[in-house]
């Protein structure tokens, strides 16, 4: 990846008249390649410079966000860790715990302790004071039924305040709506620019050459270079899948999964098939929004028809293999079962969910994460990398590796900008109108990409077919004026 254009070896500046007059017409045997590069090197150049502000946030926000789960444990220690006991509680018995402490909202869903030494959390939704995206997670110790504490809690993850103020930084700088067309915008052109720098270092084979020795803007270059290529595959990762859940190619992704039949299956939560409720399933249920609740006299209170309780549903989805980390989605309504899936997001993926009609305590319908379309796995496990929870502290140490790879690299691009001017001012990009010697049978395929873009990536299509048509259009100004189309951009 790189923020300037290179059109010599050399550490020094060309001389001015270089710089600032056409090159000579070139052969009419010119390779496609060579014809191409000067187009490549002038948009990866605005492309860097421009973008480069917006990733470089991305990445500092994405270094802090690495970082950020193990700070939650420190910070949070008291309410997620208490001293292993002899034997848990009912898990019915420590949702009571938690609604003795904390009788406001409703129950929207319970995770039992997934581990020895780790608290149970009972998570409650319309709280005063509490976002309504968010919930408000009890902390109950499973041995003795004593709460440690409630803190705020958001996504699937169970997010706590710190690490999810740090994520909704990252992913909109909290400015709602609005803020997230900042990360689609760097995330649409990172593996632009990525790509481009690759191709162009390839291209002048600078893997080869040593940066011991090399001075200036070269060894400036020769760093960023070096470093660029070891991360490109890191920062395509990252571009393609922090896409997955951006607004406008998020959208778009998810109507192109759909239209192949590669959707997430969910588990229908229905009881009676025939009632009103029959699209129920965990996909609504994901965002805890518009549940009803348990009974606020605690899980396993009586219901309209009975309800066999926490602890019947529990076992029913230990029969069926669902082991810890578990959470337990109580019944929206009397036409609504149970669901419960696991959430382990680290490898290997735990993912299967069963619904329980809370009547007879049997088990409704299943899905398997084995049984999952290709592209609902991939997306699962791309998302989980993104995030930093499929491979645990490994996974987080190599995305805050990459994030400080993509702030070094943006770093060396503003000096190679700079080392490459002439005195105090920046330097110049590749002179406009490379557009003009590429030829016709690479313009035309070229166009229609840019279009496809355009529709499916809107924040990286639309901004590089303005690029490319306000290129072509001060050129012909210039060309007109009599001074072609090498003037001086800057």
């Amino acid at each position: 990846m790189s923020l300037t254009s290179e059109t010599s070896d050399t550490s020094e500046p060309r001389p001015a008249e270089e710089s600032w007059h056409a090159p000579p017409s070139p052969p009419a045997d010119r390779s496609t390649w060579a014809s191409l590069r000067p187009l490549v090197l002038r948009l990866h150049f605005y492309a860097g410079v421009f973008v480069a502000p917006f990733l470089f946030v991305a990445a500092v926000t994405g270094l802090l966000y690495a970082g950020s789960f193990q700070a939650e444990k420190i910070v949070y220690a008291h309410e997620l860790n208490v001293p292993v006991g002899k034997s848990e509680l009912p898990i019915a018995d420590q949702v009571a715990a938690a609604r003795k402490a904390h009788p406001e909202g409703d129950v929207s869903a319970v995770r039992p302790s997934p581990e020895a030494g780790a608290t149970t959390r009972v998570m409650l939704s319309g709280v005063a004071g509490v976002d309504a995206d968010h919930t408000l997670a009890v902390f109950v110790n499973p041995y003795n039924g004593e709460v440690r504490g409630a803190l705020e809690q958001y996504g699937s993850t169970g997010a706590l305040p710190l690490r999810t103020w740090i994520d909704e930084l990252h992913r909109d700088l909290h400015l709602g709506q609005v803020g997230r067309l900042y990360s689609e915008f760097a995330a649409s052109w990172m593996w632009v620019i990525a790509g481009g720098g690759l191709v162009l270092w390839f291209a002048r084979r600078r893997s080869r050459r040593a940066i011991r020795g090399a001075t200036g803007r070269r060894r400036t270059l020769s760093l960023h270079g070096s470093v660029g290529v070891w991360a490109a595959l890191g920062l395509f990762f990252l571009s393609a899948t922090g896409l997955t859940w951006s607004t406008y190619a998020g959208a778009n992704i998810t109507d192109l999964r759909a239209a192949l039949g590669q959707t997430t299956p969910t588990v229908s939560a229905t009881v009676n098939p025939g009632s009103e409720h029959a699209g129920h399933d965990m996909a609504g249920m994901e965002g805890m929004e518009g549940m009803e609740g348990m009974d606020k006299g605690g899980a396993g209170a009586e219901k309209g028809g009975g309800d066999v309780g926490l602890n019947a549903v529990l076992k029913a989805a230990r029969a069926e293999g669902l082991s810890n980390p578990v959470e337990i989605v109580p019944p929206a309504d009397s036409s609504s079962a149970y669901v419960v899936q696991q959430i382990q997001r680290s490898w290997p993926e735990k993912q299967d969910a069963v619904a329980v009609d809370p009547a007879s305590g049997k088990v409704t319908d299943e899905v398997r994460f084995a049984d999952h379309p290709v592209l609902a796995k991939l997306s699962r496990w791309g998302i989980d990398l993104h995030t930093g929870n499929l491979f645990g502290l490994v996974n987080q140490i190599a995305l805050a590796a990459l994030a400080l790879a993509v702030v070094l690299l943006i770093v060396w691009g503003y000096r190679m900008w700079w080392q490459r001017g002439r005195g105090s001012a920046f330097g110049r990009p590749v002179p406009r109108g490379a557009w003009q010697h590429v030829p016709p049978y690479v313009v035309v395929p070229l166009m229609v990409v840019i279009a496809l873009l355009g529709y499916f990536v809107p924040l990286l299509g639309i901004p590089l077919a303005a690029f490319m048509l306000c290129d072509i259009a001060l050129g012909e100004i210039a060309y007109r004026r009599g001074k072609r189309t090498y003037a001086p951009t800057t």
